[in-house]
């Protein structure tokens, strides 16, 4: 009879050890990959309006603390056009990874679906909202040219039969656009809208003359203000605001009931981690509640919000049903 070397045996033996053990430790291998530290790479901030307006401000403001908690470089990027529809389709379209936020303004979302015929995305679907990061009141402001020192005298004028007056606005749709339609809707005036690439470029041109009013983000206001470009007449929360309370409310001077006020918040696309999705609304709320968080958004005319994704998706759907009867009012379209 031949016989059988052991040797063979024991690298047989071997070897299905080799593979029962690799099988086990597979499950724990792909369990650490799949809680992989997030983030591990560069995160981008898409604001979908030109720089130096309000969104860009809160973005950049929050760019830094967020940095700083994550470990990673938060760059902002801007992508204007269309009343922040370019920018907020580049995001919807992008891997649900949490490597690419939105740092939206509420007209985008409760706004844009009622004033556009066909949008790129759809806001119910390809986003997550995450967190409501800050709100404030717009103000209303005319270029010194114009012969109106109140909002009762600047509704008076604009009611007179050869009244031409411009008014300007971060593009169609934008908050600043819909604040002053609300504002002419309000007042039963009628004023020519001419849309512009960002809140700034806009204010830029009110203050050149090219334009006679806007209602405007405190934030991109104040500078334009402060140095005597433009004339502030009033601003539209129900009580003024602590950044300038010379400055009377809208209903106070000459519009009653009148309130309108602006917010900017995170969204990322449909389908992004819940985990991820935590993680960011969990650290803006730590960033939001620093002390010198809270002082750069005071003097940008603003306030921390913070709530939760279900609480700023209910938030949302309320004030698109306001916007809805504002657009049908003023006969807006965009496309």
């Amino acid at each position: 009879m031949r016989r059988i070397s052991p040797q063979p045996l024991r690298r047989s033996r071997r070897l299905a050890l080799q593979i029962a053990t690799a099988a086990a430790l597979l499950p724990l291998a792909t369990t650490a990959l799949a809680q992989a530290p997030w983030p591990d790479r560069p995160v981008r901030i898409i604001v979908p309006f030109s720089a130096g307006g309000t969104t860009d401000v809160v973005a950049r403001a929050l760019a830094k603390d967020l940095g700083d908690a994550w470990g990673q470089s938060v760059v902002v990027e801007n992508r204007a056009g269309a009343g922040g529809n370019i920018g907020a389709d580049a995001v919807a379209k992008s891997t649900p990874d949490g490597y690419t936020l939105l740092m939206t303004s509420g007209s985008i979302f409760t706004v844009n679906p009622h004033l556009y015929a066909k949008l790129p995305f759809d806001p119910l679907k390809d986003f997550i909202p995450v967190i409501n990061v800050a709100s404030g009141p717009q103000l209303l402001v005319v270029h010194p040219s114009v012969a109106a020192k109140n909002v009762k005298e600047l509704i008076a004028l604009a009611r007179k039969p050869d009244s031409k007056l411009n008014f300007g606005s971060a593009g169609i749709g934008s908050q600043v656009h819909m604040a002053a339609e609300s504002f002419v809707d309000a007042a039963k005036i009628e004023a020519t809208h001419i849309p512009y690439k960002g809140e700034n470029p806009a204010f830029t041109d009110l203050a050149g003359g090219s334009i006679q009013f806007m209602v405007g983000n405190i934030a991109a206001a104040a500078p334009f203000v402060s140095n005597g470009r433009v004339r502030a007449l009033g601003v539209t929360s129900k009580t003024r605001s602590q950044l300038l309370p010379d400055v009377p409310t809208i209903a106070e001077s000459g519009l009653p009931g009148f309130e309108n006020t602006g917010w900017f918040g995170f969204m990322v696309p449909a389908g992004t981690p819940k985990a991820i999705v935590d993680k960011i609304h969990r650290d803006t709320v730590k960033a939001l509640s620093n002390t010198e968080m809270k002082a750069r958004l005071f003097v940008n005319g603003m306030v921390p919000v913070g709530n939760t994704p279900a609480e700023f998706t209910a938030a949302i759907a309320e004030e698109s049903r306001l916007w809805a009867r504002v657009v049908k009012n003023r006969g807006l379209k965009a496309n």
